[in-house]
C-alpha cells in the first residue's frame, strides 16, 4: 500500500475545478418531436403580439357597448378560425364562441347566461363594461418579447408553447456523450451465475447509468476494466474516440490494483486526486486531450454516486447549457445529534418531516459509504460543514433535495 501524493483539496474548491473546465457543447437544431429534456441554446422570442387579435374567453355575444341595454340584431357568427368578416354597425350583435375573433366595432362580450335571445334578435343587459370578457391583442406576450430564455429545459409546457408559435425547430445543446465503465476483478457482470468469495456484482455501472441518464447524457456503457493496466487504457482510449466525458468506478484509491489515476495522469492532467469530502475522499478529476473531462468515482457505492450530485451532475448540466446547474437547495432543521465532520465536508443521507413552519431532517441510518440502503429513498443530502464540534438537533443545515418528501394533507 502506498501514500497518496495528491494534496485533499476542499470540496468547494474542486467543484470550481470542476465547472471552470466543464465546457458548453455545440448547438445543434433539432425538429419538432425531439425535444423532450433537451436545452434551449438561444431565447425564444413572441414573432409578434400573442393573441394577433382580440379573441373571446367565453361563448356569447359580441357587442358595441354603447348598444347596452337593447334589443339587437345577430348580424352573425364568429368562432375560432371563422371570424365574422364585416364590422358590426350600430345596433347589432355577433354570437362569438370561445376564441372567436371581435368583429370590428365590437369592445365588449356579453355572457350567453347574461343574454336573451330571441330569434334573430338577442337583447343584452345595460351598459356591459368595455373590454369585459375577450383577450386584447398582446395580453399573453408583446411582439419580440422572451418567452423562453436560453438555458431553460423544455418540458410539456415549454414544448407547447413553442409549438404554439409554430416553430417546427429549435437551436438545442448536443446532449453530452458518456463514456461510464466499472474497474476491478472483484466484480462480475449483474445476472452472471458467480458464486465465488469475494466476488460482487457490479451495481455501481447500473446506478451510475441511471443517474447519468437523469441528468441529460447519452450513455455507453464500456463494461468491467480489469485489474490490468494495459486493458484499462485500452478501453479508456476506445471511449475517448467518441465521448466528451469517461466516468469511472473503483480503482481511484492507493491500493496496488489502483490504476486510473496513474492512467489518467498519462492521458491528461489530473487536476484532484483527493478530496476533503465525506463520502468520496478518493474521488479524481482530470481533463484529457481535446478538453475531455474524465472523473474517476469511489467504488463504494454511496461514495460513488454521492460524488456524482456534488461534482459531476452539475459539470453535465453546465455542458448542456441548463441555466440552473445545481439541485435545489432547502433550510432544514436536524433531527439528530450530527457528529463532528472533522476537516471534511459531510453529506448525510436524510428524509424530511414538515414539524411547524420547519422542514426536519432524520437520519436514514447508518452513513457508511457502502451502505446503498443510507440513500435509496432518502429525500436530500444534508451538508455538515468541517468543525471539531458536533452540530445539536436543531441546528439549522443546506439541504440538497433529491426527491421531494410527501407533504400531509392537512398542510
Amino acid at each position: 500500500m502506498k501514500i497518496s501524493t495528491y494534496p485533499m483539496l476542499d470540496a468547494e474548491v474542486v467543484a470550481g475545478l470542476v465547472l471552470e473546465r466543464a465546457p458548453l457543447l455545440p448547438v445543434e437544431e433539432v425538429a419538432i418531436g425531439g425535444w423532450e429534456g433537451r436545452v434551449l441554446a438561444q431565447d425564444v422570442r413572441a414573432p409578434r403580439d400573442l393573441p394577433r387579435w382580440p379573441v373571446s374567453a367565453v361563448d356569447g355575444y359580441a357587442v358595441r357597448s354603447a348598444d347596452g341595454g337593447g334589443r339587437l340584431r345577430v348580424a352573425g357568427e364568429s368562432a375560432a378560425g371563422r371570424p365574422l368578416e364585416r364590422a358590426l354597425g350600430a345596433g347589432e350583435a355577433a354570437v362569438i364562441l370561445t376564441g372567436g375573433v371581435l368583429p370590428d366595432g365590437a369592445d365588449s362580450v356579453v355572457m350567453a347566461e347574461d343574454a336573451q335571445a330571441d330569434g334573430d334578435t338577442v337583447v343584452v343587459p345595460a351598459n356591459p363594461a368595455s373590454g369585459a370578457n375577450y383577450h386584447r391583442p398582446g395580453a399573453d406576450a408583446r411582439a419580440e418579447e422572451v418567452l423562453l430564455a436560453a438555458g431553460t429545459e423544455l418540458g410539456p409546457a415549454e414544448i407547447g408553447l413553442a409549438a404554439s408559435l409554430a416553430l417546427d425547430s429549435l437551436p438545442l445543446r448536443r446532449h453530452p456523450r458518456v463514456a461510464l465503465l466499472s474497474t476491478g476483478d472483484e466484480l462480475f457482470a449483474v445476472g452472471a451465475d458467480v458464486d465465488s468469495p469475494g466476488r460482487i456484482p457490479d451495481s455501481n455501472r447500473h446506478a451510475l447509468r441511471a443517474a447519468l441518464v437523469e441528468a441529460g447524457a447519452r450513455v455507453t456503457s464500456l463494461g468491467i476494466a480489469p485489474d490490468d493496466a494495459a486493458g484499462l487504457r485500452q478501453l479508456v482510449e476506445r471511449a475517448l474516440e467518441d465521448a466528451d466525458v469517461v466516468v469511472t468506478s473503483g480503482g481511484v484509491s492507493v491500493g496496488t490494483h489502483d490504476l486510473v489515476k496513474p492512467l489518467l495522469e498519462e492521458l491528461g492532467e489530473v487536476h484532484c486526486g483527493r478530496v476533503k469530502l465525506r463520502p468520496g475522499k478518493p474521488f479524481t478529476f482530470a481533463t484529457l486531450r481535446g478538453g475531455k473531462l474524465a472523473f474517476g468515482l469511489p467504488g463504494f457505492p454511496v461514495s460513488s454516486l454521492v460524488t456524482f450530485e456534488v461534482f459531476v451532475r452539475p459539470a453535465l448540466r453546465k455542458m448542456l447549457g441548463c441555466a440552473e446547474l445545481q439541485r435545489p437547495r432547502l433550510a432544514v432543521r436536524l433531527g439528530y445529534d450530527a457528529a463532528a465532520a472533522g476537516d471534511r465536508t459531510e453529506y448525510q443521507r436524510v428524509s424530511l418531516v414538515p414539524e411547524g413552519s420547519a422542514w426536519v431532517a432524520h437520519t436514514t441510518g447508518s452513513q457508511s459509504s457502502s451502505r446503498l440502503k443510507s440513500l435509496a429513498g432518502a429525500h436530500a443530502l444534508v451538508r455538515i460543514p468541517p468543525g471539531a464540534d458536533p452540530i445539536p438537533a436543531g441546528s439549522e443545515v443546506q439541504a440538497i433535495l433529491l426527491r421531494l418528501p410527501a407533504i400531509p394533507p392537512q398542510l
